[in-house]
C-alpha cells in the first residue's frame, strides 16, 4: 500500500498521522520544522502549542470537555500525552507544554508505519491521498498552491494572538493569592487583584499603549475567542471586568471580599516555575507590554520569559468546499484537517484530524465510513463546518449550540449540558471507531 502523505505535525496532522498508522495504513508525515519555522514556533517538536497551555475545560457539562471525552474513549494520541502531562488548573486540562509536544514527537517517530520527511511541502502531491494540516500559519508557497487548487473559492483570514509568560519567583505573592474560582477543583491559579484606583490607572494605560505593526490588522478581524486584551480594553471601561479579569468566585484571603478585578496566572509547566498571564493575548510592542502589564501590583517586578505575539491565521471557506468527513468535495482523495478548516482551538484540530484519518483509513480498507451524528461533539463540529447554509462562516470553537436540543426540559444548565454529553457518549459507544 502506498503510504498517506500527512502534511503538518501540529495536534491535527499527529493525531491524523498516528490514527492511519494503528490501523495499519503506512504514512509519510511531512513537518517544515526544525528546517523552516513559523512566527508562532519556538520548538523543533511535533505538537508545539502556541497560544496557551490549556486545552480549557476538562467537564462534561462543557463542550470541549465533552469532546476530549470522546477522543480518549476513541484512543487520540494527543488526549493521551495531554493526560499524562498535565498541570494542575483547576477544572481545565493544562499541560506542561515541552513534556507534552516531546511525547507527541517520540511516539510518532518512533512508530513502524511512520516515515517522518523534514522540509517544507510548496506544493500540493498531485497524486495518492493526502490530509493536508499544515495549520493558520501554512507557508506563503503551500498557501498560494492552495488557493490556486480552489479558484473558485477563496481564503479567509483573522488574527491570532498569544500571551506573554513570566516567571513564578518574579511574582509578588505578598499581593496575590492562590485559588480557583468558586473553589472549584485544587487552588491552581495565582489571583492578582486590583482595586478601582489601579484598575483605572491600568486600563487608561492599556487602551493608550503602542501596538507593534501588524499589516491589514483591523479590530473587526480579531477572532473573538482570542482577542488581544488591548482590543476588548478599548471597548469599553469595564468590558475587562467581564472578561479576563472577572473577579467572580474569587475572595482576597487578605480581605474577605471579591476585588474589583483580578488578573489570573495559570501554570505553563509542571514545575510551577513558568505562568502566563490567562487572556492576556496581545499584539503591543514588547516595551509597552512589560511597562504596562507591570501596573498589575503582583507584576510589578515581574520578569517576562516570552511576550505576546500577533500573527494572522488563514482557513478555508470550508462549507463550500469540504463534506462531513473533511475531504475536498471536487477531489476525495485530499482531505484538509486542524484550523485551516476553521475548527478553532486546539481540541478541535485534533478531533478533525482524527476523523479524517478515520474515514480515509476505513475507506482504504473496504470498510464504510464512520456518519458520526450530529448529538456527538465529534459529529456536530465536523457537520457544522461542512454546512453550505452557514453563510458568513467564521472559525467557531465547540459548543453545545451545534448540538440538537434533547426534546425535553431539564432544570439548570449544567444539568442540561450534562445530559446532552451523557446523550453523546451513549451515542458514541453504538459506533465502530476501528
Amino acid at each position: 500500500m502506498e503510504p498517506v502523505i500527512v502534511i503538518g505535525a501540529g495536534l491535527a496532522g499527529s493525531e491524523a498521522a498516528w490514527q492511519l498508522a494503528q490501523r495499519g495504513i503506512p504514512v509519510e508525515l511531512r513537518e517544515m520544522k526544525p528546517e523552516k519555522m513559523t512566527p508562532a514556533h519556538h520548538t523543533p517538536w511535533f505538537g508545539e502549542l502556541v497560544c496557551s497551555n490549556s486545552l480549557r475545560s476538562d467537564q462534561l457539562e462543557n463542550a470541549v470537555g465533552l469532546l476530549k471525552e470522546e477522543l480518549r474513549r476513541m484512543g487520540s494520541l494527543i488526549l493521551s500525552c495531554a493526560d499524562e502531562h498535565r498541570v494542575e488548573a483547576g477544572g481545565a486540562l493544562a499541560v506542561d507544554r515541552h513534556g507534552f509536544a516531546q511525547a507527541i514527537t517520540e511516539k510518532i517517530r518512533s512508530h513502524p508505519l511512520i516515515t517522518v520527511v523534514e522540509g517544507e511541502v510548496e506544493h500540493l502531491p498531485a497524486e495518492g491521498q493526502v490530509i493536508v494540516a499544515s495549520g493558520p500559519l501554512t507557508s506563503d508557497t503551500l498557501a498560494e498552491d492552495i488557493k490556486g487548487f480552489f479558484p473558485e473559492s477563496h481564503y479567509l483570514n483573522f488574527f491570532d494572538a498569544a500571551a506573554p509568560l513570566v516567571t513564578f519567583e518574579s511574582v509578588d505573592m505578598e499581593s496575590a493569592f492562590f485559588a480557583s474560582r468558586y473553589d472549584k477543583g485544587t487552588p491552581d491559579y495565582i489571583n492578582c487583584p486590583l482595586t478601582a484606583e489601579e484598575y483605572e490607572a491600568f486600563w487608561t494605560e492599556l487602551c493608550a499603549a503602542q501596538e507593534a505593526e501588524v499589516h491589514g490588522f483591523e479590530d473587526k478581524n480579531v477572532f473573538e475567542g482570542c482577542m488581544p486584551v488591548e482590543v476588548m480594553a478599548r471597548r469599553g471601561h469595564d468590558t475587562l471586568c467581564y472578561g479576563p479579569l472577572k473577579p467572580r468566585g474569587l475572595k482576597d484571603p487578605k480581605t474577605g471580599k471579591e476585588p474589583f478585578a483580578v488578573v489570573q496566572l495559570r501554570k505553563d509547566n509542571a514545575d510551577g516555575t513558568i505562568y502566563n498571564l490567562v487572556g492576556f493575548q496581545t499584539h503591543l510592542k514588547w516595551p509597552e507590554q512589560k511597562r504596562v502589564f507591570s501596573m498589575i501590583p503582583a507584576l510589578k517586578n515581574a520578569e517576562f520569559l516570552r511576550y505576546g505575539v500577533m500573527h494572522r491565521n488563514t482557513y478555508l471557506d470550508s462549507p463550500r468546499l469540504l463534506d462531513r468527513y473533511y475531504r475536498v468535495k471536487k477531489d476525495p482523495r485530499i482531505c484538509f484537517a486542524g484550523q485551516i478548516t476553521g475548527v478553532e482551538g486546539y481540541v478541535e484540530s485534533t478531533a478533525s484530524g482524527f476523523l479524517a484519518a478515520l474515514e480515509l483509513s476505513r475507506r482504504l480498507r473496504g470498510l464504510p465510513p464512520v456518519d458520526f451524528p450530529q448529538e456527538t461533539a465529534t459529529g456536530a463540529l465536523a457537520l457544522y463546518i461542512s454546512n453550505e447554509t452557514v453563510t458568513d462562516f467564521q472559525p467557531m470553537n465547540v459548543n453545545f449550540g451545534i448540538i440538537p436540543p434533547l426534546g425535553y426540559k431539564v432544570k439548570g444548565k449544567r444539568n442540561k449540558n450534562a445530559e446532552l454529553s451523557k446523550r453523546a457518549l451513549e451515542k458514541l459507544a453504538e459506533l465502530d471507531t476501528e
